[in-house]
């Protein structure tokens, strides 16, 4: 039990934190919370709104228009019109409209990261970067800009044969909640320059930061090429997926809800691009430096609060290593300050939500009713400074079948699952022994031994000693049910346009 003079200070740090959060949302909270639709601010058509909160404190930030299908057919009609009249028809109107959205990102970088602190709870120094990775995004992107030019093809006949890329029109995107700014960034910057106008619904609980990036942008943005529809996954969403002039949706979130817009678009046959859950291996071979090693599993696991899809939640440590490793990994683990994500000095806040977080400790108290082994945390902090928020503590579980649910289920939360290996082959086995395919990671200092294993792993992207490492144009996406299609580099494009072949008898 806490004495009165801690139980004081946690009085007093949980008032500061309250505070501090008040007077940010003063600041950057957009002022502008209705729907941007055909370059205007408007209520949704029921009138209706929502709540997002703060998941460090539990107050209320803003009340949001809740859109629904009335509100997705004006977006809808209004991208249409865009694209009709030619609004990004020429390659230097899009170069320039990506680099202008670049620089207004950078101009609010510390208050774009601020306001995804207060609607996700993610660090400020995690947020930061992502603002920063996500004007570097539409930099990319600005400097490859398709152009109009058709590209000839040898046939072998006596004509002449072209193709050209040609844009598919209104884009539908739907973004999940755990990078709200760099994952609309990721969606638009290719859409935009390959010339497609774009319906962009953001996930309910962190919808700030699309309202705000299209507050800045506003000036600069020709009508309908960007519209935003704030609201509810089967109110917005599930219109937005359906919808008969959409020609091309994509997606980042859970498997489950990407069947199902799968299932949706086959009624149209539009093109789909899928970016899904993950349930990622990390192998550390005894060869492993083990600084590296437990460093690199930390952020694999615990960066972003461990709500990444690309998370490192199975951890395979060769039986050589185990004690010692697992020893370090522990006290890393503990080491990691729990607190304000506001503050530089926090390297884990809160999960997004009570809902969020209370399913994160239902898999670990399954994990534990099943015999399972906590080697750390499990539960919320002990720290009453912290009570209004939905923290949880980094978890390491040892001692579990690997296919438990919490093993075989994406968690999406700080946890780690752990377990030895010896045998090559058996490990690879169980590494892949899940329906996911989007990460792994490999620790060794044997490059052959890496690249071998690199290729056995049945994943979209590997990294060796070192994890969660997003170069500028490195392609992502998964294999197996994490997803289809690629994001963030060149082949992107790709997805946001059509090939026409011109076949001319000369």
């Amino acid at each position: 039990m806490a004495s009165d003079t801690d139980a004081g200070s946690q009085s007093e740090r949980k008032t500061a934190i309250h505070e501090r959060h008040a007077d940010a949302a003063e600041t950057v909270v957009p002022e502008q919370l209705g729907l941007y639709i055909g370059g205007e601010w408007v209520e949704s058509a029921s009138g209706e709104t929502f709540e997002t909160r703060d998941p460090t404190t539990g107050e209320v930030l803003a009340s949001v228009a809740a859109g629904n299908a009335t509100d997705i057919d004006t977006a809808v009609a209004a991208a249409t019109r865009a694209f009709e009249r030619g609004a990004l028809e020429s390659p230097a109107t899009r170069e320039q409209l990506l680099e202008t959205i670049a620089d207004r990102i950078e101009g609010e970088q510390n208050a774009f990261a601020r306001l995804d602190v207060l609607d996700n709870g993610k660090p400020i120094t995690e947020a930061q970067a992502d603002a920063y990775l996500a004007a570097q995004h539409f930099r990319y992107f600005a400097d490859i800009v398709p152009d109009d030019e058709q590209t000839p093809v040898e046939t072998g006949g006596s004509g002449r044969v072209t193709t050209v890329q040609e844009p598919y029109g209104v884009v539908g995107q739907i973004i999940p909640w755990n990078f709200p700014l760099l994952m609309a960034a990721w969606k638009l910057a290719p859409a935009l320059a390959a010339g497609n106008t774009v319906v962009l619904k953001p996930a309910e609980q962190t919808p700030l930061s699309a309202l705000k990036l299209m507050a800045e942008i506003d000036d600069e943005l020709p009508d309908g090429v960007i519209n935003v529809v704030t609201g509810f996954g089967p109110d917005a969403g599930e219109p937005l997926t359906t919808h008969p002039d959409v020609r091309k949706l994509a997606f980042t979130g859970s498997t489950a809800v990407g069947k199902q817009v799968m299932k949706n678009a086959a009624e149209d046959v539009t093109d789909v691009t899928l970016e899904l859950g993950g349930k990622n291996p990390i192998v550390v071979y005894p060869d492993a430096d083990m600084e590296t090693a437990v460093q690199s599993t930390i952020i694999a696991i615990f960066y972003n609060t461990g709500e990444c899809c690309s998370a490192g939640s199975r951890l395979f440590v060769h039986e050589e290593i185990k004690e010692d490793f697992l020893d370090r990994l522990v006290a890393a683990a503990e080491d990691l300050t729990i607190d304000d994500p506001l503050l530089d000095s926090t390297r884990l806040g809160p999960k997004v939500s009570q809902a969020q977080r209370d399913r994160t400790l239902s898999f670990v108290e399954k994990a534990r009713d099943a015999g399972a082994s906590i080697l750390t945390g499990g539960d919320v902090p002990d720290d009453g400074a912290l009570s209004d928020g939905c923290f949880v503590e980094p978890t390491l579980i040892a001692d579990i079948d690997h296919d438990h649910e919490a093993v075989q289920k994406e968690i999406f939360g700080p946890v780690l699952e752990v377990f030895p290996w010896e045998e090559y082959g058996e490990m690879i086995e169980l590494a892949n022994d899940v329906e996911y395919g989007l990460a792994s990671g490999v620790i060794t200092s044997d490059i052959e031994q890496a690249n071998r294993t690199a290729r056995d792993l049945e994943a979209g992207t590997v990294w060796v000693n070192q994890y969660n490492d997003f170069p500028t144009g490195m392609p992502f996406g998964g294999y197996k049910q994490s997803g289809i299609g690629r994001e963030r580099g060149r082949e992107t494009l790709d997805h946001y346009t059509q090939t026409k072949s011109i076949d001319v008898s000369l």
